[in-house]
């Protein structure tokens, strides 16, 4: 990666030839948003509007412990990608498959991630936490008794497990934004349907989601230092 002071000067000067109105960050780092954010206001650039992150039931830490955070520090917002788990949470993806990531053919199609074909259909494809755990055959058995439990839920909701994977996305305050992906109009619709589901997800509700996924992340306790003096 360049340095940060060329990452941000290079962004003013889009903005101020009129080729863009904002930036923003994808993927980044905490620490690495911090450091654009202050390089900008040494230099008096414009400073980054959002960080694109991914989230989803199974993918938590980085939005709901550290972007919250971010916001009301330096006004950082958050782009949230992949609601559906990259289509587990949308019932495209059967047992033991392998996640869309790991697939030559999302290579294809998505060719600016610059994967290599070995790196595509290699097992071990470091492209996300998420990734490398369902690759685990124990990992991948919990996760799909989850789905199934989150899909009875569903159902006694009246609605599909997308929307209601949706639905829960949205239900953080934290996300002002939700990247979505549809190849069909009914896709779209039913996606867009999700809004209506929001208000339902009570705290009852959002309690009995928590106990299926079993995985509301915590903060690393804070360990002193001062007893190893």
């Amino acid at each position: 990666m360049c340095p940060m002071e060329e990452v941000v000067r290079a962004m003013n000067h889009v903005i101020s030839q009129g080729w863009a109105l904002y930036w923003g960050t994808a993927r980044w780092s905490m620490v690495e948003v911090m450091e654009a954010y202050t390089n900008c206001r040494t230099f008096n650039c414009v400073t980054p509007i959002c960080e694109q992150s991914e989230y989803h039931m199974f993918c938590r830490d980085k939005t709901e412990l550290y972007m919250p955070e971010l916001y009301n520090k330096i006004g950082v917002g958050l782009m949230a990608w992949a609601p559906l788990t990259m289509g587990l949470l949308s019932g495209k993806i059967e047992d033991g498959a392998l996640p869309l990531v790991a697939r030559s053919s999302f290579k294809n199609k998505y060719s600016s991630f610059s994967w290599t074909e070995d790196e595509t259909t290699n097992k071990e494809l470091q492209c996300t936490t998420w990734a490398r755990e369902r690759l685990q055959p124990e990992e991948t058995r919990k996760q799909q008794e989850k789905i199934r439990d989150i899909s009875l839920m569903a159902e006694k909701l009246g609605c599909t497990l997308t929307q209601l994977s949706i639905a829960w996305c949205l239900k953080n305050e934290s996300v002002q934004c939700l990247l979505l992906g549809a190849t069909t109009v009914d896709q779209l619709y039913e996606s867009i349907q999700s809004l209506q589901l929001i208000p339902k997800l009570n705290t009852n509700l959002m309690t009995e989601l928590e106990r299926i996924l079993e995985n509301k992340p915590t903060r690393p306790p804070i360990v002193s230092t001062l007893a190893l003096r």
